[in-house]
């Protein structure tokens, strides 16, 4: 599984340009799928026959889609202007290394040199539209010989793996949860399930809202990663989800109120497994599973998540273990909610 998230990490596929991250999980499945098809938005819809048809109709749910950016201008010296897509704070991209278009043109994130900045410019983050883009161009004219507006733009986050069990990677949200639903394709399931692989996440949630459509699941889980503010200085709540602590089990985020019975049988299921979970300390975030859980008649949702240090960067960091008791959790949830 770690393989494979190190291989769909390192495709590039902002939001609303996943087609070469869909095309490898077709390619990975197709022998494992009972069936696939491709909706118009993008959606990688799997179904996977199980042992018995479930009372309950089952999705489970991760987005291909990462954060980046995309071209919006060329300044006259040749320089790249752009717009982030997804929630990309421009705190952590200055210097950047950065892949322009599909021809993974080298381009910097860079601005005004730090020599040169005025005190108060030195005490704030640079805004979006005072940074740019250097992929070495002489002026406007040689740069729009190798790049148009338009053209997305992706961090190099390359994977790799460090100190007690982390890896490193862009990307990790969602390409992990992916990969989970890979390996759970790979199993001898108890009930039939179908496997949204869905777009545009980042921007709005708008894949999985189709996805759901498609489905009409009864019950969803969401295989996500979430955030971790466990970090140097920082204790309590005000962590949020901790490393080295399992699977998140969300109750409640900025977009979801999640079914209590489905929160509950988590915990149980974990408890039963001997599978490390938590749950988030404070309200924060949000996922696909907002709106899924409004989809149509409604749909009984949980949300298993990663804890993810850096996430919305090009270095998320996540740890081994998290990922197996991620998997491990909602394979037990994929085996079980047929029949809640």
């Amino acid at each position: 599984m770690f393989n494979n998230i190190k291989k769909l990490c390192e495709l590039n596929g902002i939001s609303g340009r996943e087609t070469v991250v869909a095309n490898e999980i077709i390619n990975q499945i197709k022998g494992i799928a009972t069936e696939i098809q491709v909706d118009n938005l993008g959606n990688v819809i799997a179904f996977k026959k199980g042992k018995k048809t479930p009372k309950n109709k089952i999705m489970l749910n991760a987005h291909t889609d990462e954060v980046g950016m995309i071209v919006t201008g060329i300044t006259d010296d040749g320089m790249l202007r752009f717009a982030t897509v997804g929630g990309v704070n421009s705190k952590v991209i200055i210097g950047r290394s950065v892949r322009v278009s599909e021809k993974e043109i080298v381009g910097v994130i860079g601005t005004k040199a730090v020599h040169m900045q005025t005190a108060d410019e030195k005490k704030t983050a640079v805004p979006e539209d005072k940074l740019y883009i250097d992929i070495g161009a002489k002026d406007k004219e040689d740069a729009m010989q190798h790049v148009a507006l338009g053209d997305s733009v992706t961090f190099v986050g390359n994977y790799v793996e460090f100190g007690d069990g982390f890896i490193k990677a862009k990307a990790i949200d969602d390409r992990a949860g992916c990969a989970i639903l890979i390996e759970i394709m790979k199993q001898d399931l108890e009930y039939d399930a179908y496997f949204a692989f869905v777009v545009q996440e980042e921007v709005g949630l708008r894949g999985a809202r189709v996805a759901a459509h498609t489905i009409e699941p009864d019950v969803a889980i969401v295989v996500e990663s979430t955030a971790s503010g466990d970090v140097a200085d920082v204790s309590g709540a005000d962590r949020v989800t901790v490393m080295g602590e399992g699977a998140v089990v969300s109750y409640m985020d900025h977009s979801t109120i999640y079914d209590k019975g489905l929160y509950d049988l988590a915990f149980k299921l974990a408890k039963e497994q001997n599978i490390a979970c938590q749950t988030k300390t404070k309200i924060a975030g949000g996922n696909d599973a907002g709106a899924i859980h409004v989809s149509r008649k409604g749909v009984r949702t949980v949300a298993v998540s990663i804890p993810s240090r850096y996430i919305h960067s090009p270095s998320n960091v996540v740890k081994k273990e998290d990922v197996t008791a991620t998997y491990q959790l909602a394979l037990a949830l994929t085996n079980t909610v047929g029949e809640i």
